[in-house]
């Protein structure tokens, strides 16, 4: 397997003032197409450190990449030091110089003569275009080695590795070809899932099937390897459809997905509709459906219902059942799912009521008791939940993941 090397350029990184996202990201695009990556470093803006990082990765991988230090200040010195290491100058290059001045003008701005520098580029190696800035990438090729210098700023960083330096790469490769997709999972835990895959999760099989774990979400990632495309496609596709057969509806997607995307399409196929009535998550579930695209679509409003007097004013909660049975109950949870129902004739609704703690649990009612109401086409399910040993901010999330993936689960029936 081909190797990589990672070099995050930037005193904001190592002071903690920045999280280098650009490496995990890199990483993962970088083993889908077979190269693992061996090392990721910080490196402060210093030239002789930059240099020296260069050196150290260049004889360990088949590929170096490296983010950050291409601006147009005192303290961008990338280019420099790529210079320096390889020995030779840099030279200035008017095209790019025409492009990066044409940025400011289509702005309605005069580029700054600090600008100017961003065009040059060590002698011998080839620019890379930026469609979304200023800074130009670098690319020196040798006989075993591919450096390529990208912008710090992940959005220009992603278009430049993905339109250039990727193509580039892929042409480099050598060994079995290697694919992998990535399985969503929510409603067990890790070990659980571990147990139903069995001999599945060992290590040195292909395919491999790697598995970790992010607020919830548990994500398999499976890698299969051939001696060509079709037969890595073809290992990876069997492996995938055994998980998918094993675990059932734990999987909710694949890739990127998320809960509310998964949801937001079945919402929009079905041609429903939803609104969310909130206690306990103050807005969250909310939240996280309108951070999709379009959910215009299927979203019509939501109820951030705290307190008693607003379950009973805004959602018409009968307040004998909040006498009752309190605003922590499975009855509370069914009246605001019926309130929103009626209040908004939407055809799905989500409710929830529940202690985030850390205070105001009970014996008979803990921290972390939680009931969400899920409501489709008329008929009403309340689930009640604990989330125990979890703090507000985790009890708050991972009631609004349960209740996204109960209506996901109603949807599927």
């Amino acid at each position: 397997m081909s190797r990589a090397c990672l070099l995050s350029i930037g005193n904001e990184l190592l002071c903690g003032q920045t999280v280098d996202t650009n490496a995990a990201w890199l990483s993962g695009r970088l083993f889908e197409v077979g190269v693992q990556t061996i090392s990721v470093q910080l490196v402060p803006d210093e030239t002789a450190e930059i240099v020296e990082a260069l050196r150290q990765a260049v004889r360990r991988a088949d590929f170096v990449l490296v983010t950050g230090g291409l601006g147009p200040t005192d303290d961008d010195l990338t280019r420099e030091a790529l210079a320096e290491y390889l020995g030779v100058e840099l030279v200035y290059h008017p095209e790019l110089g025409e492009k990066i001045e044409a940025f400011f003008t289509s702005r309605g701005m005069t580029m700054p003569r600090s600008n100017r520098v961003q065009a040059t580029i060590p002698q011998g190696a080839e620019p890379i275009d930026n469609p979304r800035g200023t800074a130009p990438g670098v690319l020196y090729e040798t006989e075993n080695t591919l450096i390529a210098l990208m912008p710090g700023v992940p959005g220009e960083m992603k278009a430049m590795f993905e339109n250039a330096v990727m193509p580039r790469i892929c042409q480099r490769l050598k060994g079995p070809t290697v694919r992998s997709v990535n399985l969503r999972c929510f409603g067990a835990g890790e070990s659980t899932i571990a147990e139903m895959l069995g001999h599945r999760m060992q290590r040195g099989r292909n395919p491999l099937v790697n598995c970790t774990v992010s607020e919830g979400i548990i994500t398999l990632q499976i890698v299969a390897s051939g001696s060509s495309s079709l037969e890595a496609e073809q290992v990876l596709n069997t492996e995938r459809e055994e998980l998918e057969k094993i675990l059932g509806p734990l999987v909710f997607g694949s890739g990127e997905d998320t809960l509310q995307d998964v949801v937001g399409r079945l919402l929009r196929s079905q041609h429903k509709t939803l609104v969310t009535a909130e206690s306990c998550t103050g807005g969250l579930i909310g939240k996280l459906i309108t951070d999709v695209p379009g959910s215009s679509d299927y979203y019509i409003c939501g109820w951030i219902t705290y307190g008693n007097q607003a379950k009973i004013h805004q959602l018409k909660v009968p307040p004998e059942v909040i006498e009752r049975f309190g605003a922590v109950s499975e009855a509370t949870a069914r009246a605001m799912a019926e309130g929103a129902a009626q209040q908004s004739g939407a055809d799905c609704v989500i409710s929830i009521t529940g202690i985030a703690g850390p205070g105001g649990g009970t014996e008979q009612k803990p921290v972390g008791l939680v009931y969400i109401g899920i409501q489709d086409e008329g008929q009403c399910r309340v689930h009640r939940c604990h989330f125990a040993n979890a703090g507000r901010a985790s009890v708050r999330l991972r009631a609004t993941q349960t209740a996204l993936n109960l209506l996901r689960r109603e949807l599927t029936i």
